[in-house]
């Protein structure tokens, strides 16, 4: 059997620089195609993993019956703290203080930076939070009085405004009253990120609510969420249910999954483009070189190693544009804060991004190469020989 003789591997990559003007736009075309696939991917990404990190498992989330996976349309007594605090023995305690935290959860428009009002996610805390928000970690300034907020490191992003218009001593303006920015807390990539923080007290007031969205209560490491599942049970009275943090988030990945199969929708269609613009600009690199092609036969080199390099070529330029796209994507994509329903959150250019968006555009190449070369090696050495 006749080992096949294979062209240079040199030749394939001298001609992709004998055309500099075609190579030159086929790569910005393939670098745009691969650079939309990491956008898309670093975002259902970004969104997996706010999800994914947001919550404790030792934290119960006790809401109404009604709000189903809704916690802004909930509405509990403000009583439920201390009935929560005398009821359950499972609940952590230290120095006295109960891991109990009542919170006033809402989306509503408030005034920053002296322009329009913004839609915004504020959450009303008290100094309880944090004990059962373990994620939570200040940052900068200090933790707000009365008249003060914190705001979370993706909350302009959320808001739609320039961060420094949330720096700490700037103002924000809520049902007319003025609060100072006291200070700004991140959570590990956690949707509280995307949240301004008021005193319980002060948002009550300008909402002009006195009941709470729910209370977060933490659990001692013996105790277990069946306990406060079956309290919220017996009360019915008080029409309450119970759910650990993680879990309730778990429900919203599962609440969003159409938006992820949408994108991977939409991942599948801009990588089918790309083939076909691969596939249109390989058969016109393929017919202007159809004397050389055939003059490579005629010298000896069978068709497939003439096709092998051409599919070379194509390859060698596909893993070029997945480079630079890569690295557009980590210098301009990874990080990026988006708005999202009730929430903000980065883009993740990750292992799995990476190699999601190299891999689409080495198909790329390989695909929009295959077809190109199969119909010139078809046609007649002599042909081709004439050909101008």
């Amino acid at each position: 059997m006749l080992k096949l003789r294979l062209l240079p591997w040199e030749y394939g990559v001298r001609n992709l620089f004998r055309r500099p003007a075609r190579t030159g736009l086929t790569l910005a075309g393939l670098t745009t195609v691969v650079l939309l696939v990491f956008v898309v991917v670093a975002f259902l990404r970004g969104l997996d993993a706010s999800l994914a990190v947001t919550g404790d498992p030792s934290t119960m989330l006790v809401y109404s019956v009604g709000a189903a996976e809704d916690i802004e349309s909930s509405a509990v007594p403000a009583q439920l703290p201390a009935l929560l605090s005398a009821s359950l023995e499972g609940i952590e305690r230290r120095y006295g203080t109960d891991y109990v935290s009542p919170e006033l959860y809402a989306a509503t428009r408030i005034g920053v930076d002296d322009d329009r009002p913004k839609m915004a996610v504020l959450r009303g805390v008290t100094p309880a939070a944090p004990l059962v928000r373990r994620q939570v970690q200040m940052t900068e300034g200090r933790w707000p009085q009365e008249g003060e907020v914190l705001a979370g490191r993706l909350a302009a992003a959320k808001l739609g405004c320039r961060p420094e218009a949330l720096a700490v001593g700037n103002t924000v303006t809520l049902a007319g009253r003025e609060f100072r920015i006291s200070g700004r807390f991140a959570a590990g990539g956690a949707a509280y990120e995307s949240e301004v923080w008021f005193p319980l007290a002060d948002l009550q007031q300008g909402m002009q609510r006195q009941d709470l969205s729910l209370v977060a209560v933490g659990l001692a490491g013996e105790a277990s969420a069946a306990e406060v599942q079956l309290f919220c049970m017996e009360r019915v009275d008080l029409g309450i249910q119970a759910i650990e943090e993680t879990k309730y988030y778990a429900l919203l990945q599962s609440h969003y999954r159409p938006v992820r199969t949408l994108g991977w929708v939409v991942v599948c269609l801009v990588a089918g483009a790309g083939i076909f613009a691969g596939l249109n600009t390989m058969y016109g690199a393929v017919v202007g070189r159809g004397r050389e092609l055939a003059a490579l036969q005629a010298i000896g080199f069978r068709r497939r190693a003439v096709a092998l390099s051409l599919v070379q070529e194509a390859v060698l330029l596909a893993a070029a544009a997945s480079l630079v796209a890569a690295l557009l994507a980590v210098a301009l994509v990874h990080g990026a804060a988006i708005r999202f329903t009730m929430s903000a959150f980065a883009l993740q250019v990750d292992s799995v991004t990476l190699l999601i968006g190299c891999g689409t555009g080495l198909l790329l190449g390989l695909l929009g190469a295959v077809p190109p070369a199969v119909k010139a090696m078809r046609q007649p050495v002599v042909e081709g020989l004439k050909a101008v």
